[in-house]
């Protein structure tokens, strides 16, 4: 008897790739959130071209979403530089910052036992991304753990208004860790502080460390930070 269906030992199915300007935006917004593109880094089409594999006409087309964005600025005939975080960026952010998220500590209390779980997994999983150095990833884990106490306010208009920060927030973050390493561990203890005032249903006292942990990126602003 034959049987009905033989497959190929070892077929796969083809993975459909994103669109070319797709890959190359997402190539060039990860290496200048990751710090591999610093500011003052002078991008061309050429390169990015050859980088992802593609040809210019997408590369032009995703350097357009990023100028958008305010992660470059292009410059005909030449390519896109990479801006510097500005110190006036960090004030408005660190501000923004401290509106939305102490209110959303305030309103977290009492907290259910759903986003003290999530949270105590996400600060397990910061800990062991700062131990294996890997500062970018510790970034996105630690904007994830004050993302998740916005959301769990509930109001949608406060976390979509949190999470237009996302890119500043990651740049930011990486860069503090690059160049003030120290602060990691410092990061990581204000975290345990703000789940054990939550835990402990101590609405004032997640404020306050909110406004401490957040505040201290305003140093950055006056120049204090390297």
């Amino acid at each position: 008897m034959r049987p009905c269906c033989i497959y190929p030992v070892g077929m796969t199915m083809a993975v459909k790739q994103p669109p070319a300007a797709d890959r190359v935006y997402t190539h060039v917004k990860q290496g200048v959130l990751e710090r591999r593109y610093e500011g003052g880094t002078l991008l061309t089409e050429g390169e990015l071209a050859e980088a992802v594999g593609v040809s210019r006409t997408p590369v032009r087309e995703a350097l357009l979403r990023l100028e958008v964005e305010g992660l470059i600025r292009l410059y005909p005939k030449k390519g896109a530089l990479v801006l510097p975080v500005s110190a006036q960026e960090i004030a408005d952010v660190v501000e923004t910052r401290l509106l939305v998220e102490e209110h959303a500590a305030r309103k977290a209390v009492p907290a259910p036992p759903g986003l003290v779980e999530r949270l105590e997994h996400l600060l397990a999983r910061q800990k062991e991304q700062a131990a294996a150095g890997d500062l970018a990833a510790a970034a996105v884990t630690d904007r994830s753990f004050h993302a998740e106490i916005v959301r769990s306010g509930g109001n949608e208009i406060l976390s979509k208004l949190y999470d237009q920060l996302r890119d500043r927030q990651l740049r930011m973050g990486v860069a503090v860790m690059h160049s003030h390493p120290d602060r990691i561990a410092k990061t990581l203890a204000e975290h345990e502080e703000i789940l054990d005032a939550l835990r402990a249903g101590d609405a004032e006292a997640a404020v306050a460390v909110v406004h401490r942990h957040v505040s201290w990126f305003s140093h950055l602003a006056r120049g204090e930070v390297r």
